[in-house]
């Protein structure tokens, strides 16, 4: 067997790739260096970057014969010449596009802890590639960089997205309905730099669809402008704080026309939202889960699948897709600080700093602290990663209103047809009461939990949310427990077989 691997290395001369092995026994080099790794016993998924003929797949597969291997290469040779023994890979990629790579991965790689994941790097092959093995290896580091933010979101408000679904389907009195349309679409996060756009938006708001953030709410306030959607996505309390601020100023903007649309909000119904919005129309947003499909269903609640992001301003972004055909223009998005300044002035929580502010803690310093933390937290990073991948899968309408590392500058035109909402959307009042949403609800999945056609799907995204850190072991019955803990529903006749 090695002998036929040397002669195989050997004849392979014009290959590119034969000079990254042993010219006399690669496949024991490549075991050798597998065993210097001490890779956990526990790893489920191997990615490996750039491994020449591949003599690491089978002397992975020899130890880790249940766990995933992902093969990525940087260029477009063929396999077969690639190949300098038996290839064992479950997925193998040639590319170093960043949109197609990243797809790729979240296809391939398996649902796990991140702990569970290893890049392995043939570094013979980065003195060849040189910046394009830098480039696929940076890649993979940013796709893993972003599947861990949202394991660790998920580990900490699983249990609380459940909560606030059903605690808020008794809030729904009013559903939005849409019709697309053409005229451009002004979206607004909390960033510092939307302060610099306010003016701007200010003298297009008639002319231009305003999605905002709920923490650009207080911004856009002083500037006079009023949001026609304002969307919400965060399940923490903290996000209440924005969203009571909507509600309270609600009265301060009046139309003088009498042909102005009442704020309405975009919500996932997973989102913290205080009981003092039950009266507003809500566009009900849909992660895609079948969980939260199944129940929407039997509940004929209207909804549109827009998949959770992250951050709350990448979801407004494929909103504004779904609601119009026209350019889409930001501002507030900026994925960095202003020196000190980290979010739009006045901004809801800036209350808390002032509060607590005295001589020997000054609001300067809190500021900077908290600058500090936010820089460093790399969550920004992540965001400005992801949306630069998106720009190339999304259409070419999408600008910034002010400078952007990201994003190019433009401003819509300002045209003679004014915005009229009511074209746009059209509410729907829920006759039924409400009250008996909460119970409707659980039934529907309580049932489809015991439905063999829907069992596993339903099982696998409760139990990440439920059971982040051992999601894989987590059986139907142990599911059904602790979803009628947190819901605080008696076992009564539902049970799971």
């Amino acid at each position: 067997m090695e002998n036929r691997l040397t002669a195989q290395a050997s004849a392979a001369a014009d290959n590119p790739f034969a000079h990254l092995h042993s010219r006399y026994n690669p496949r024991a080099e490549a075991v050798r260096f597998i065993d210097s790794l001490q890779i956990k016993d526990t790893t489920e998924c191997f990615i490996l970057i750039e491994p020449g003929m591949g003599y690491l797949v089978p002397a992975l597969r020899e130890r880790f014969n249940k766990s995933k291997i992902i093969t990525l290469h940087v260029d477009n040779f063929p396999q077969e010449q690639k190949t300098g023994c038996e290839q064992t890979e479950d997925a193998v990629l040639f590319s170093i596009d960043s949109s197609q790579v990243k797809k790729f991965l979240e296809k391939e790689v398996p649902e796990t802890n991140i702990e569970n994941i290893r890049i392995i790097e043939w570094r013979p092959s980065l003195n060849y590639f040189k910046e394009a093995y830098i480039t696929l290896l940076s890649i993979v580091v940013d796709f893993l960089k972003q599947i861990s933010a949202v394991k660790r979101t998920t580990a900490a408000f699983g249990k609380r997205w459940i909560k606030n679904f059903f605690n808020n389907l008794g809030k729904l009195n009013k559903i939005l309905l849409y019709r697309q349309t053409e005229i451009p679409v002004i979206i607004t996060g909390s960033g510092p730099g939307l302060e610099d756009a306010l003016p701007v938006i200010n003298k297009l708001q008639k002319n231009c669809l305003i999605i905002a953030a709920s923490s650009s709410a207080m911004a856009l306030s002083s500037g006079g402008i009023k949001a026609d959607i304002v969307i919400a996505t965060d399940g923490g309390n903290w996000a209440l704080r924005h969203l009571l601020f909507t509600q309270r100023n609600k009265e301060h903007f009046h139309n003088t026309d009498g042909n102005y649309f009442s704020e309405g909000y975009a919500v996932n119904l997973c989102a913290a939202l205080p009981s003092q919005t039950k009266d507003s129309p809500f566009f009900i947003l849909n992660d895609g889960s079948f969980w939260q499909s199944v129940i929407l269903h039997e509940l004929a609640v209207p909804s549109v699948i827009i998949a959770q992001r992250g951050t709350v301003t990448a979801t407004a972004v494929d909103l504004a897709l779904l609601l119009s055909s026209g350019g889409i223009y930001l501002a507030g998005m900026d994925f960095s600080n202003s020196d000190i300044i980290t979010h739009a002035r006045p901004y809801a929580f800036d209350g808390f700093l002032f509060g607590k502010a005295n001589r020997f803690l000054p609001v300067y310093s809190e500021s900077f602290t908290r600058s500090r933390l936010i820089k460093e937290g790399g969550s920004m990073n992540i965001y400005a990663s992801w949306f630069k991948d998106q720009l190339q899968l999304w259409p070419q309408r999408i600008f910034s209103l002010t400078d952007h590392k990201i994003f190019n500058k433009s401003i819509p035109e300002k045209n003679a047809e004014l915005k009229n909402t009511n074209n746009i959307f059209n509410i729907k009042n829920i006759k039924e009461d409400t009250a008996c949403f909460y119970k409707r609800g659980t039934n529907a999945l309580f049932s489809a939990m015991r439905n063999s056609k829907y069992a596993d799907s339903i099982k696998k995204e409760l139990a990440s949310l439920l059971f982040p850190s051992d999601e894989s072991k987590a059986a139907a019955q142990e599911i059904e427990t602790e979803l009628r803990r947190e819901l605080k529903i008696g076992n009564g006749e539902q049970k799971i077989d």
